[in-house]
């Protein structure tokens, strides 16, 4: 099975074939931050933090044990999570910018902890042997970008997610209809670091070196503009998003000095005509169902309250 799928990947420029893996990795990370930042409404500027976890783990797991890889990417997920949840707990009783610099200091302490462990090789980096599994590696990104999207849909539409939501609305009133915030927030922010954890362990294995510098500042950045651009909150948005701004820097690589001055130019363009992100408040099951000639299931909501 994995030579058929090898011989198949064969046909795709390897080139082309890098930058759909970049955007199938972006797509889980930016889905992760979203899932805090865009439907909790807590700014997190560490996500890096916990992808570089993921991603550490992860080549220790494959250095050091024999594990197969679905095994290590569940592993990688959970110890990310954990330590989400555990650094959750105590500094999202903050809001706003006051979340964000915590986020941010985790962020930094997390890579200068790293720079100088013997287990990750200190400033040196890992270098990552292949996943241990017969599928090959683009596959099985793509396949997780897939199953990490019908999650996040799934969840946002649920009892969960519609908590998440008020949360992100107005914490007293969910406060006050009985939504124990400092729970739900942890348990987001898990949710989001676990997605994160699988993004980074991807990222270790397809990339087969990591470096604790590859995880600062401006990665952060890098996954909250995608999750801007596209719109907080929207799944649809999120998708697109990282699919434009992970293959952006092929396509603006004759000024590449100058990326992360377009990223900040097209943000306040954003802010400025489309302040919800290029796809945010766009409700595409209505939009699907409208196609078929069926009408959404908001409008059936309106039609029986005016009646």
């Amino acid at each position: 099975m994995g030579e058929s799928l090898q011989s198949i990947l064969n046909l795709v420029d390897p080139y082309t074939l890098q930058i759909l893996v970049n955007i199938g990795i972006a797509i889980v990370l930016a889905l992760g931050l979203n899932v805090i930042t865009g439907i909790t409404g807590q700014l997190s500027l560490g996500h890096a933090a916990f992808m570089s976890i993921g991603a550490f783990t992860s080549a220790v797991i494959t250095l050091r044990t024999g594990l197969p890889f679905s095994a290590n990417l569940l592993l990688s997920g959970l110890a990310t999570a954990f330590v989400g949840a555990a650094i959750g707990y105590p500094i999202l009783r903050l809001t706003g910018d006051y979340l964000a610099i915590c986020t941010l200091g985790f962020a930094e302490i997390v890579k200068v902890v790293f720079l100088n462990l013997d287990i990750t090789n200190k400033a040196l980096g890992l270098s990552v042997p292949p996943a241990r599994s017969p599928i090959p590696m683009p596959i099985i990104v793509w396949v997780v970008a897939i199953l990490a999207i019908i999650f996040v849909s799934f969840m946002k539409e649920s009892r969960f997610g519609r908590a998440l939501k008020a949360i992100r609305d107005d914490e007293i009133a969910a406060e006050a209809m009985g939504i124990n915030i400092a729970r739900y927030k942890v348990q987001s922010f898990a949710v989001g670091s676990f997605l994160a954890g699988v993004g980074g362990c991807l990222y270790a294995h397809f990339l087969s070196y990591i470096n604790p510098s590859d995880f600062g500042f401006l990665k952060s950045v890098d996954i909250l503009s995608m999750v801007v651009l596209g719109g907080l909150g929207s799944i649809a948005g999120t998708v697109f998003g990282a699919s434009i701004l992970a293959a952006a820097p092929e396509f603006l690589r004759f000024m590449s000095q100058y990326r992360m001055l377009v990223y900040g130019g097209l943000l306040v363009f954003l802010m400025v005509f489309r302040p919800n992100g290029l796809l945010g408040g766009i409700n595409f099951t209505d939009l699907v169902l409208r196609a078929i000639g069926r009408k959404p299931a908001t409008a059936e909501v309106n039609e029986r309250h005016r009646k």
